[in-house]
């Protein structure tokens, strides 16, 4: 499937606009939508083939767009985009607010993640290079349809998803980035979704982890594994066990951290896990 850059759709109006003297894309709307950082809005409409925000474009869902807004995405405006069946290109505008989720203060005990030496700091940079490689992955077409499935058979709901951590009264220096669930050690952690396994390694702050692509720029991770069952390459299945709950890295204790990146943007993995028609959707 061919990737239309929001930067070339963008192209193809001011060409129009020069020929016909008036641009073919709506001037955005007023905000019509609120939206938190962290979260995902919905744009549904018969015959949508193209969605499109920053310098980013994707193919819908279902004649779908789903915009995921970045955790760190700073207040504000931000302008989403889809072309329609007649090559019209209609614009929203949504309003993003501050990050007011809570602040956790956790004990980490004397671990070497509390209080890194130089060399645990070396090894972390060199596995962030390795991190850095799943987010370069050229997005392919959807392996996945939402809700996603559970990353635990059975179990609570995650939580702390975008709250501010303070590790033994030192301040984090940016928000939790997934979910946690509590789990007891050995419990196994589930696919999703299909894709294929793009990092599973020991990693200093993250343990024992997963990433899986699952296609058009979808990849979860599930951390602080006690054991990783696949390997970088894989193909797994929604429902395969890829590891087991532990608590290795940056951990106080057993649990599964289970983080969601889409289209590049950090989001709470609580969205795609639940009936879509609970995400907040752009009014017609």
């Amino acid at each position: 499937m061919k990737f239309v850059t929001a930067a070339q759709m963008w192209a193809v109006v001011v060409l129009l606009t020069s020929r016909s003297g008036r641009s073919l894309a709506d001037e955005p709307r007023r905000s019509t939508l609120k939206a938190d950082p962290g979260t995902v809005v919905r744009w549904s409409a018969p015959g949508t083939n193209i969605c499109m925000m920053g310098e980013r474009s994707w193919p819908p869902l279902q004649e779908t767009c789903y915009y995921p807004i970045d955790l760190l995405q700073k207040p504000g405006e931000i302008k989403i985009a889809r072309r329609t069946a007649n090559d019209r290109i209609e614009t929203e505008l949504v309003s993003v607010g501050p990050n007011n989720r809570p602040t956790q203060r956790v004990g980490l005990g004397d671990i070497p993640q509390a209080n890194p030496s130089a060399e645990d700091l070396q090894r972390n940079a060199r596995e962030q290079l390795l991190v850095g490689e799943v987010w370069k992955r050229k997005e392919s077409a959807a392996q996945f349809r939402l809700p996603l499935g559970p990353p635990l058979a059975h179990g609570p709901e995650g939580r702390t998803f975008g709250w501010k951590r303070i590790f033994n009264g030192k301040e984090a220096s940016q928000p939790h980035m997934g979910a946690d669930y509590p789990a007891a050690t050995g419990t196994p952690v589930l696919a999703v979704a299909d894709g294929t396994v793009a990092l599973a390694d020991d990693l200093f702050f993250a343990g024992k982890a997963v990433f899986i692509d699952h296609g058009d720029g979808l990849v979860t991770m599930s951390f602080h594994l006690s054991d990783i069952k696949v390997t970088a390459g894989q193909q797994v299945a929604r429902g395969d066990t890829i590891g087991l709950v532990g608590s290795t890295g940056r951990s106080s204790g057993p649990h599964l951290y289970f983080g969601v990146r889409w289209h590049d943007a950090r989001i709470d993995p609580k969205f795609l896990l639940q009936d879509p028609e609970q995400i907040p959707r752009v009014s017609p």
